[in-house]
């Protein structure tokens, strides 16, 4: 499932099935995208070392102005 809002720059990704975030195509730059490696199967990104988190309330775009 696809979710865009505000901006309809950013597409946020769900699955159909259970709901769960899967990964997003960045406002920023929507050439990248985010992925949310703890829905994987044999992943624990806790493991993963040094990997940059989003807390889901600051956005880099709100930094950039």
């Amino acid at each position: 499932m696809l979710y865009q809002f505000n901006t309809m720059t950013a597409k946020h990704y769900f699955c159909s099935i259970c709901g769960i975030y899967t990964h997003h195509q960045t406002r920023a730059n929507p050439e990248l995208y985010g992925f949310n490696l703890a829905c994987l199967d044999g992943v624990n990104p806790f493991e993963l070392g040094d990997v940059r988190v989003n807390d889901g309330i600051n956005h880099i775009s709100d930094r950039e102005a």
